[in-house]
């Protein structure tokens, strides 16, 4: 049967949790059905390029197995039990025990809990101003960007960085801690079509032999947790051989001369017996980007989800200084562009009924905090009741047995807000479904890039869905909020007044460009008029504890994690979880690139493409157990156990295991997934969960 043809092409953004923020062509086959979904050719970002799994975005949004109307639970938590029941009976239920929550303990025992299951402003952030109107628990958002925006931070004083489009203009790429290929595939564009047009060298640094590291031309396999040794080490051969850009240095640092002492013992010989690369890998390395003045450095996320994270970042960071790449166009670094952007969202996040005094709860915590934990807690009342939205703590929260105890209690009431059943779904009271991004007005931005992107309805949702702004305002009405400022306003009402408050002009002038691209001037992004300090200054010396990062926690919460032992000066720290005999390997929980987190699990293009969850072992640790290809292996720490089939690959050092993606906890065997082993203990100084800092042992399955 032939497929039915587009009716018309409309123009959106993907919504999810990808620096990309890819802008998008959609068929629309009629009101109810999309076709293919492509990138926009027009955007010189995108580029015309999107990653396989949003291009099959239609097997998500008419999947046979969608949430499509209200379930309230019947039976036991988690057992399976469900009734249907009407959008307003389910609404007036929420309302119901929210307020018998703040009739109990004080509305901080209510806590709306989020994350960025769409990096829409309207849809993602609303849920803040039910939050700040009711005076409800608030959340500290850890569970991704801290450890790499407080190193980043520390460094330049601003989450800003080279336009990455300046890829183009490189000699050298260096791609630092991120597999781009799986979780932000533009990066990979512009780097392959420098390579193509001007013959630029591509260097990967990881921990194990991915999707990316196999299109470089040099590999550079360390252990985890080591990265920052690697770029110290790389510092002193600058010093150490004049390739150093002294004049730089001079102009546009703190204290070089200081640096350049510490830097002495950190040599490469120093810096190989850490990271496991040979001497004559960073011989080499620091060489070709010594001598390659167009050194771009994109530094991702993924090797910061250490305990020494922010260290490694701030480290990295410090090298294109020292060599002065900062200078040229097609060199510098870029990690996020987030404080480029001015928006004026009070509106959207209810900003002016803020109290200032209500508590902030550590969203990478919620195992602790739903278990009563004083000091999560900040001493104050339990969490009796939520409201999740755009998340699956379930799964893809650290410390897994904790968050699986927590939302197992009785006294606890959830309701949840989903495209499809979770794990968090299934362990809720009340199970709402909602719109996906092409059934609902939206506004998005690029971390990875400089756009702002409209997202309008483009097809209608199926009758009994509804988006997460019609579920804030619904419960804001029934909680007695409902006249507060930021309410009884449309999406595109919101959209529209929050772009003009910002300068963007209106929401039809958006819609007539689409797209409006706020990337900073060459010397700004460059930082040739200063670094974002009040001396101009890029900082070697950090203030860890004292700057004003956009990373901060609140003063409730405070310093977090061990910060007495962040050092003075870039330098490898072992704050991470090393290895010991009774837990000899490490292990990383690296994305997949079918999946979004645990975002498309559920889809077949994306399950089919990654098969299963597996454990990679190197042939030399597999061989020295007696373990085969295939054999069932358990792997554990003081957290938990999980069972995984074994994968045995040259891709991973030895010592390192690594599992790719957040699968279902229904895919493993024992019904627990990979985050039962990965702490919830706080990233110094300002939080973080660690996920690829796990030490673990290995022993064949019973």
């Amino acid at each position: 049967m032939n497929k039915p043809l587009p009716i018309a092409l409309g123009h959106s953004a993907c919504p999810h949790d990808c620096p990309s923020t890819c802008a998008l062509d959609v068929e629309i086959i009629d009101r109810n059905t999309i076709g293919r979904v492509r990138g926009a050719e027009g955007n010189s970002y995108t580029a015309g390029v999107i990653c396989a799994k949003v291009a099959r975005y239609a097997e998500r949004v008419h999947h046979k197995d969608r949430l499509l109307k209200p379930l309230q639970r019947v039976g036991g938590k988690g057992e399976g039990g469900w009734r249907e029941i009407g959008w307003d009976d389910a609404l007036d239920l929420v309302a119901e025990k929210f307020l018998a929550a703040e009739v109990a303990y004080g509305p901080e025992s209510v806590w709306p809990y989020f994350y960025a299951g769409t990096m829409g402003l309207v849809q993602r952030d609303g849920i803040h101003r039910l939050r700040h109107a009711k005076h409800y628990s608030n959340q500290f958002s850890t569970i991704c960007t801290n450890p790499a925006w407080t190193g980043w931070f520390a460094g330049t004083g601003r989450i800003a960085g080279v336009d990455p489009r300046e890829m183009e203009e490189a000699d050298v790429i260096v791609i630092w801690g991120t597999n781009a290929v799986a979780t932000q595939v533009n990066v990979m564009t512009h780097a392959t079509r420098a390579r193509k047009r001007r013959g630029t060298r591509i260097v990967v640094i990881d921990i194990y032999d991915n999707a990316t590291m196999q299109q470089a031309d040099l590999k550079l396999k360390l252990r985890p947790g080591t990265d920052a040794a690697l770029a110290c080490a790389l510092m002193h051969v600058a010093f150490r051989d004049g390739t150093a850009d002294r004049d730089y240095l001079a102009r546009y640092t703190d204290v070089p001369a200081e640096l350049e002492e510490h830097l002495k013992s950190r040599t490469p010989e120093w810096a190989a017996e850490i990271t496991g690369l040979t001497v004559e890998e960073i011989e080499a390395f620091a060489a070709l980007v010594g001598h390659t003045p167009k050194s771009y450095f994109r530094l991702g996320y993924g090797f910061t989800r250490q305990r020494n994270g922010a260290v490694a970042m701030h480290a990295a960071l410090s090298v294109p200084a020292v060599f002065g790449h900062w200078r040229h166009k097609g060199g510098g670094a870029f990690h996020n562009n987030d404080q480029i952007f001015s928006f004026d969202k009070g509106e959207i996040t209810g900003k002016t009924l803020a109290d200032p005094s209500v508590r902030h709860l550590d969203q990478s915590r919620i195992g602790a905090v739903l278990m009563g934990d004083a000091d999560a807690l900040s001493n104050g009342p339990p969490v009796t009741a939520m409201l999740i939205q755009n998340t699956n703590p379930m799964n893809v929260a650290p410390d897994q047995r904790k968050v699986r105890a927590g939302f197992s209690r009785e006294d606890l009431f959830v309701c949840v807000h989903e495209q499809f059943m979770t794990d968090t779904a299934r362990i809720a009271d009340i199970v709402l479904p909602a719109t996906t991004f092409l059934e609902h007005d939206d506004i998005y931005r690029g971390g990875g890039q400089s756009h702002i992107v409209l997202g309008p309805k483009l097809i209608d949702a199926p009758d009994t869905v509804r988006t997460n702004h019609f579920v804030i305002e619904e419960l804001a009405r029934r909680l007695g909020v409902g006249d507060r400022p930021g309410f009884g306003l449309s999406e595109r009402e919101l959209i529209d007044r929050m772009l003009t408050k910002s300068g963007y002009g209106s929401l039809a002038d958006l819609e007539a460009g689409r797209w409006i691209d706020c990337q900073p001037s060459f010397e700004e992004a460059h930082y040739l008029d200063g670094f974002a300090w009040a001396d101009g200054k890029f900082r070697f010396r950090p203030d860890w504890t004292g700057s004003p990062a956009s990373t901060r926690p609140p003063a409730s919460l405070g310093i977090q994690g061990p910060a007495e032992r962040l050092p003075a000066l870039p330098d490898h720290v072992d704050l991470i979880e090393v290895a010991d005999p009774g837990h000899p390997f490490k292990l990383a929980t690296s994305p997949a690139r079918h999946f979004l987190n645990s975002s498309f699990s559920e889809t077949p293009g994306s399950r089919g493409a990654e098969g299963g969850p597996v454990l990679m072992i190197h042939p030399e640790d597999a061989a020295c157990l007696g373990l085969a290809e295939g054999e069932r292996v358990e792997i554990g720490n003081e957290r938990g156990e999980v069972v995984l089939p074994l994968k045995v690959t040259e891709k991973v050092k030895p010592g390192v295991l690594v599992h790719e993606g957040l699968w279902p906890n229904s895919a493993f065997e024992r019904g627990e997934g990979i985050n039962t082993l990965t702490g919830a203990d706080p990233v110094a100084p300002y939080g973080g969960a660690a996920f690829h800092d796990t030490r673990v042992w290995l022993r064949r399955a019973s």
